[in-house]
């Protein structure tokens, strides 16, 4: 039956990322798209790409909480060793954007498979120290290495050229191709959710012995939905340090999965659109409310208490069940 499951999954996926959406989704879409092309003409263009980037990330990190149901307290380490690797690439090796791209999104992928493979061999709160201890092996490999800068980080990556043609270091120019990049990552997740895969990926969330009766190796869904969360935080790393030309040791530390943890509840864990939400609120609340220092950090956990307090479900969670509609 898995085998049949697989199958179908494939064949499903060949089939456009729009046909079948519902019409409320589509609609979303093209709000994300409208406001996202009018954001950079109001807002800072470099504060919007990291709303985009952040966005990403939640949404790859709730690919695995909210729809795989395995919390991960170490999803820095596939973020954060991205963004090391593409700022290296770029600076150092001399590679193109694109390349510098793909090769932190292919080495965020290899960690994937390697911690993955670990992880998913404990359940609930032993996963998830287990996650966390992978990725403070990753935060002190990047203290330690040379090619990292250790403290100092990676510093002034050139941004160059995409496919030799558009001129990144145009901070108007990069925002129209992280947005590209973060659509078309966020399309993918959604499908994911929406094919025969995310389906069975429901099921073990919601009763892994039942799935595993009815015939489905639930370690090999649990190994592949952690290597493409993985994945696409590893996209928003690379992203990332090309947005801000740098690499440091706040990337893969712990206080930033903890931080795309906070994301995710706040905006709706188990919904498509909850993560962006949420990381545009946490985002916002750090540039805007900088002056406050410190106390930046208290503020965001009264939002957070008044949050869990008033919305259980979410921010999104909430309006999805008021308007009776999945978001």
């Amino acid at each position: 039956m898995a085998s049949e499951t697989t199958t179908a999954g494939l064949a499903y996926g060949k089939r456009s990322l729009v046909r079948g959406m519902p019409g409320h989704h589509i609609a979303i879409f093209i709000g994300f798209l409208v406001v996202a092309a009018v954001a950079p003409f109001l807002l800072y263009p470099v504060f919007v790409m990291k709303v985009l980037c952040f966005a990403l990330f939640a949404c790859a990190l709730n690919l695995l909480l909210g729809f795989g149901g395995l919390l991960s307290f170490g999803h820095a380490a596939y973020f954060g060793s991205a963004s090391y690797i593409t700022a290296h690439a770029a600076k150092v090796w001399g590679l193109t954007p694109e390349l510098a791209i793909l090769s932190g999104t292919a080495v965020a992928a290899f960690l994937g498979v390697v911690f993955g493979s670990l992880a998913i061999r404990r359940q609930g709160i032993y996963f998830a120290m287990v996650t966390l201890a992978f990725g403070q092996m990753i935060y002190f490999f990047a203290l330690q290495a040379e090619f990292t800068g250790g403290e100092d980080g990676i510093q002034a990556v050139p941004r160059g050229h995409l496919l030799g043609l558009l001129d990144l270091r145009a901070d108007f120019t990069l925002y129209w191709v992280v947005l590209a990049i973060v659509f078309f990552g966020l399309l993918i997740i959604y499908r994911v959710i929406h094919s025969p895969f995310g389906q069975v990926l429901k099921a073990i969330r919601e009763n892994e012995p039942r799935a595993v009766s009815l015939g489905y190796r639930t370690s090999q869904y649990k190994l592949a939905v952690f290597v493409l969360s993985a994945t696409m935080a590893g996209l928003a790393g690379s992203t990332k340090a090309l947005v801000f030309q740098l690499a440091s040791l706040t990337d893969v530390h712990w206080t930033m999965s903890g931080e795309v943890v906070l994301m995710t509840l706040l905006g709706g864990m188990g919904t498509i659109f909850g993560p962006i939400v949420g990381a545009t609120v946490i985002v916002a609340m750090q540039n805007y409310l900088a002056s406050f220092g410190a106390w930046v950090t208290i503020i965001q956990g009264v939002i957070f208490v008044i949050a869990v307090l008033l919305f259980r479900e979410g921010i999104i969670g909430v309006l999805a069940r008021r308007l009776r509609k999945p978001l």
